[in-house]
């Protein structure tokens, strides 16, 4: 179908022209919408999107600091969340991959907190924040989908919180390896098999880990035939024995 766009505030740059968006034959519905809808509701919910955006690796989606007008929905893609710390270095915040919303750091405060850059080529839907809002009181089920996915990303932040805070850095990495595995499988790839879009000094910036750290630890992991590592490909041998590496004492 086609979504008109529409200009939603200041700070929110609109395109005049007509892209053709339909929520109804994306493979990851499922993941960004709620289930059960109705066709009426669908179509509705479809109207959210303002527009499909195809993002280069290496460019900025939003900017932290930046005016808050609107979420993204992956279609395709890698992203990574950063902030930079006093000294003007760079802290790697979050990981974003197909069929994941990216940009609801910026509910709070009415700013984005984090910037956002493609670490590959993809594509975004743009979801204007005022029309999720609007919709979300007319359609129970995206309001309670909302709220659903608002209450992951708390559940996220605190995880990275125990993540940098209590885990010694094998945890660290086996957790981090674990949850990537999770999140391919729900989007239908393999669990065991995948590329790391990062370099490992974004990666180590995530986990808190010095570069150094970061390599010794794949090719522990390597050692203990828990992974096979190819520069960035990585296949879990024994998600078990990944597992045990968490449960194991300190």
């Amino acid at each position: 179908m086609n979504a008109t766009v529409i200009a939603i505030k200041p700070g929110f740059k609109p395109v005049n022209q007509k892209f053709e968006v339909s929520c109804a034959s994306c493979n990851l519905r499922e993941l960004c919408l709620p289930a059960g809808l109705c066709v009426e509701d669908l179509q509705r919910v479809e109207n959210i999107v303002y527009a499909r955006r195809r993002v280069k690796r290496g460019e900025t989606l939003f900017n932290a600091g930046a005016e808050f007008g609107a979420v993204y929905a992956i279609r395709s893609g890698f992203f990574k969340s950063s902030v930079l710390d006093r000294e003007g270095r760079e802290q790697v915040t979050g990981f974003f991959m197909g069929g994941e919303l990216i940009g609801l750091d910026g509910l709070g405060s009415g700013s984005y907190n984090a910037t956002a850059v493609a670490l590959e080529d993809g594509e975004v839907c743009v979801l204007p924040y005022a029309l999720i809002e609007k919709l979300s009181h007319e359609v129970p089920a995206l309001q309670r989908h909302l709220h659903a996915v608002l209450a992951r990303e708390i559940v996220r932040d605190h995880g990275v919180m125990l993540l940098l805070g209590s885990m010694r850095a094998e945890e660290r990495l086996a957790t981090f390896l674990l949850n990537l595995s999770k999140r391919f499988l729900r989007r239908g790839y393999s669990a065991n098999d995948f590329h790391l879009r990062m370099t490992r000094e974004e990666l180590g910036s995530y986990l808190g880990l010095k570069l150094e750290t970061v390599s010794r630890l794949f090719s522990q992991f390597q050692d203990a035939r828990l992974i096979e590592v190819q520069q960035k490909h990585v296949r879990i041998l024994d998600i078990a024995g990944l597992e045990r590496v968490l449960a194991a004492k300190h």
